[in-house]
């Protein structure tokens, strides 16, 4: 409400939600789950329900919930976001049959590992490079604006017929 009043009609929602803090299986108790999925899922869910009536009012519009390709890698040491991360593509393929009479598309882009301050910081060590040089098929690193890029096509009108997809900016490697 705070954004339409400022910004106009909502008709475009990038569902960019994450903590990727590195967390172990056997550690996660109820409250931490709850603690997680309320910050790497829920937020999804809501923000959709928040912007899908006045979408509906514009005639159409585009939501796109960012995943990540943690899970189809098999990470290891984060399961609940994987398992969050995962289930945006559940999100986005029923929400794409419930919205899609009104022309609002809903699209998953997953982005592989983006090489952003924090995980340069936190996650990226030798062993990560080498991982990444030996299994992307394409070389260099992913950056925001690869990302960013595909999100502006998804929330165009050039994107009119696509929904219910799932798009991964990871260079080949998941």
């Amino acid at each position: 409400a705070q954004t339409s009043s400022q910004l106009g009609p909502i008709s475009v929602l990038v569902n960019n939600v994450a903590n990727d803090q590195r967390h172990e299986f056997e550690k996660v108790t109820p409250e931490d789950f709850d603690w997680r999925v309320n910050i790497n899922l829920r937020p999804h869910f809501f923000a959709a329900q928040a912007v899908a009536q006045e979408m509906k009012k514009l005639g159409g519009g585009s939501i796109i919930n960012l995943g990540s390709t943690s899970w189809k890698i098999k990470g290891k040491g984060y399961p609940v976001y994987a398992t969050c991360k995962s289930a945006t593509v559940g999100l986005t393929r029923s929400l794409a049959r419930e919205l899609g009479t009104d022309n609002i598309r809903v699209n998953t882009l997953t982005p592989g590992w983006i090489m952003t301050d924090k995980q340069l910081d936190q996650w990226v060590d030798e062993a990560g490079e080498r991982a990444m040089d030996e299994n992307q098929c394409l070389p260099g690193r992913i950056v925001g604006s690869d990302v960013a890029n595909l999100a502006l096509f998804l929330a165009a009108d050039d994107s009119r017929m696509i929904t219910k997809q799932s798009f991964i900016v990871d260079a080949g490697l998941a």
